[in-house]
């Protein structure tokens, strides 16, 4: 998907709407909480994967909840975040290592589609997906948003972009638009199956 010329690492000038948005979203926050959702999904699955009481069911919902975010997050990454830093910064290995491990998340996430709760490596499988985006969000937050934020990339309008993209693409799979804490936790409910 081709990104606006607002994008461009060369565009100093913020509109005042975009500069009022810059104090309260930003692409880097909005990246910042998509993680912090998704590190807390994989928090849930350790807590309850051996639980007696918790059935399959609820287990497979947060798994595919979590793929479904993950899926999007990525899109949204790939599609504009990517594309606008390799024009910001000078840094490409750091922006390579990032779409490579995009990969290897898809292919867990992938397989992970084809599997029931009770499936031998259905945890495994999920844990480790767990681990590699938990390395991928610390590297982003601690190496790549930095050079970011030193960068002349016009983040508020990044954010407006990934905002509508993303909305797209929850209606593509079947979400609602859910940006809170508390629609999070409603989502599971009104999802299709999205991987």
């Amino acid at each position: 998907m081709p990104r606006s010329e607002a994008t461009s690492k060369t565009n100093k000038k913020t509109s005042p709407r975009a500069a009022g948005k810059a104090a309260s979203q930003d692409a880097l926050r909005l990246l910042a909480e998509d993680h912090k959702k998704v590190k807390k999904m994989f928090d849930e699955f350790e807590k309850i994967k051996d639980k007696e009481d918790i059935d399959d069911e609820q287990k497979q919902l947060l798994v595919e909840t979590a793929c479904a975010e993950l899926t999007i997050h990525a899109q949204l990454e790939e599609e504009l975040f990517y594309p606008a830093a390799r024009d910001a910064i000078d840094d490409m290995d750091l922006l390579d290592e990032a779409e490579v491990e995009h990969a290897s998340a898809k292919q867990l996430i992938s397989e992970l589609a084809t599997m029931q709760p009770g499936d031998a490596l259905y945890n495994a499988k999920f844990k480790v997906l767990g681990e590699y985006v938990k390395h991928h969000i610390e590297e982003e937050e601690k190496e790549l948003f930095p050079l970011i934020k030193k960068s002349e990339l016009d983040l508020a309008e990044l954010a407006e972009e990934m905002q509508e993209r993303r909305m797209e693409l929850r209606e593509e799979l079947g979400f609602t638009a859910v940006e809170t804490d508390e629609d999070a936790e409603a989502a599971p409910k009104a999802r299709k199956n999205v991987h």
